[in-house]
């Protein structure tokens, strides 16, 4: 058996989770079943791997750190696919098996948390639910509602492709090296039928980020150039709100009017 005592890499945001009770807990919400396709972001040294593998023959895993791979290697020989590449070049369809849908679980590096979520929205016709372990303001403002502090881009987009629930909390403790932030888990689940209509999700992207830019201006400054007066009165939004008012619903019918030829 190789040397375990890998030391955590700043450059990668590693921080392994070794609390024995959190780690059954996130098993528990994740509930893996035998037949099932699962894959880990970021195993680290295995711990979520092994509990995980208590309950299905085998599973992939997704991590950069190199010499983390003999490790892994060593410890589930054959029960685990290594994919030793970055997260935010993989692509997860292609490493289903027979059209299977894939259940995906990691504990993300805090530092690329964001662009690892959008690239996941890109493949989610093969996804069939993700579990995640975030930093906890990430995770609050994934799961924010209209009018809260954390509402903004992230909360938008992530609740247009899937529903969002904040499971539980995660302290620092459970971590070597225990990190400077709370830690929360998140299940998303992708929606079926989206829950508005929307022309194109890339417009959705461009306009609340251009909405969120300057998130204590109104509308109607935020969005000066993209959409005007005639525009939000088409859409029944008053121009006068501030971006955090909005809820999903009105920001597609502003971005449906933005993709329609204008009169």
């Amino acid at each position: 058996m190789r040397d375990t005592q890998h030391r955590a890499r700043k450059r990668f945001g590693q921080n392994f989770l070794h609390d024995q009770n959190i780690i059954q807990r996130i098993t528990a919400a994740i509930s893996p079943q035998e037949g099932e396709h699962l894959i880990e972001i970021g195993p680290g040294k295995g711990a979520m791997t092994q509990s995980v593998l208590e309950y299905i023959e085998r599973m992939d895993v997704v991590e950069l750190d190199r010499d983390l791979i003999p490790i892994l290697t060593d410890r589930f020989a054959d029960q685990i696919t290594i994919h030793n590449t970055d997260v935010l070049k993989f692509d997860f369809c292609q490493a289903r098996h027979n059209d299977q849908p894939l259940r995906v679980i990691g504990n993300l590096p805090y530092n690329i948390s964001t662009p690892i979520l959008f690239h996941l929205m890109e493949q989610l016709a093969c996804i069939k639910d993700m579990h995640f372990m975030l930093q906890k303001e990430v995770v609050e403002r994934m799961a924010a509602t209209p009018g809260n502090k954390d509402y903004g881009r992230l909360s938008i987009m992530l609740q247009y492709f899937c529903r969002v629930e904040k499971l539980f909390l995660v302290p620092p403790g459970a971590f070597n090296p225990p990190p400077k932030v709370d830690s929360a888990i998140v299940r998303l689940i992708p929606h079926e039928q989206p829950p508005v209509e929307l022309e194109s999700s890339e417009t959705l992207s461009r306009l609340v980020k251009q909405a969120f830019s300057q998130r204590r201006k109104t509308l109607r400054n935020t969005l000066k150039g993209l959409l005007n007066d005639a525009d939000f009165e088409a859409c029944d939004v008053d121009a006068s709100l501030r971006p955090e008012q909005l809820s999903l619903e009105q920001f597609a019918r502003l971005a449906n009017r933005y993709t329609e030829p204008h009169q």
